[in-house]
Order: C-alpha cells, then sequence, then structure tokens
C-alpha cells in the first residue's frame, strides 16, 4: 500500500485513542507522565546530562532541573560527577527509581489485561502482529526530531 492510499486519518485517530487510554491506566498517585518518561530514558540508556534529558524529553533545561530535583528528593534518582568532566552533572536512575516505574508498569500491565480479556482472540492477535509496525513508528520520531526540538 503506497503512502498515498493509506488511511493516515483513521490511523492518526486510532493512535490518539490509544495514547489515551495508555494516559488513563495511570492511577491517582503515581508519577507524572514526564517524571514517568525521565525515568524510563534513565533506566533505557543510562547516566545523562541535564540538557541532554531536557531535549530528549521535549522540555526546557529549568523545567528539568525541577523535575530531578523533585525526583532526587523522592529517591528515584541521583546526581553525580562526570568522570570525564568535572564540570559536568550526570542524573541517573536509582534502584528506588527503577522499582518506581517497574511498579508503574506492572499497573499498567494489570489495568490493560483486564481490558484485553474483553478482546476476541482474533482481536488481541492483530494487537500483537502490529507491535513491530508501531515500534518502528516509535523510533522514526526520535531519529528524525533534532535534539533542541521539543516534543509536543
Amino acid at each position: 500500500m503506497s503512502t498515498r492510499d493509506f488511511p493516515v486519518t483513521e490511523v492518526t485517530s486510532s493512535l490518539e485513542r490509544l495514547t489515551r487510554l495508555v494516559l488513563r491506566l495511570t492511577t491517582q498517585g503515581e508519577l507524572s507522565l514526564t517524571s514517568a518518561a525521565t525515568l524510563a530514558t534513565l533506566s533505557r540508556s543510562g547516566p545523562s546530562r541535564l540538557t541532554d534529558l531536557a531535549a530528549h524529553e521535549g522540555v526546557t533545561q529549568p523545567a528539568m532541573t525541577q523535575l530531578v530535583s523533585r525526583l532526587q528528593e523522592a529517591g528515584l534518582v541521583a546526581r553525580a560527577g562526570d568522570p570525564d568532566d568535572r564540570r559536568v552533572v550526570r542524573v541517573h536512575i536509582t534502584e528506588a527509581g527503577e522499582a518506581a516505574l517497574a511498579a508503574r508498569r506492572r499497573a499498567r500491565a494489570d489495568a490493560l489485561t483486564r481490558l484485553l480479556g474483553r478482546l476476541g482472540e482474533a482481536e488481541r492477535a492483530a494487537l500483537v502482529a502490529a507491535l513491530p509496525a508501531i515500534d518502528s513508528l516509535t523510533r522514526l520520531l526520535s531519529d528524525e526530531r533534532p535534539a533542541t526540538q521539543h516534543a509536543l
């Protein structure tokens, strides 16, 4: 199917509804979306400079500094000097941060499991079959977006 014939409006609408669904799976008192995304980035990519973290998450450096301070107060991240450049401070996720991230993912997975149980087997299989394409699509934006551009 060519991109010209692709039902882009329908796919966009479905992905927007999916995004809202995932956001609604978050329970009260959990980490904010930006906090969770920041922890996930640190978990996946390792220690990072504040400026790089802010650019990756699509927020300003002052906003990231405030977020990291709150996460540090909660014991979810820690700051450490860069061994290659003493002027640089790197932020890394702590064991407590990994545990909080894992708990958030478990809670969302549990809620999603309940919803998936209400779908038919063919619909669940179709979701699994779509995962590689969704993963590829999500990687495209991070590959194309300049590091200084802010997210939506």
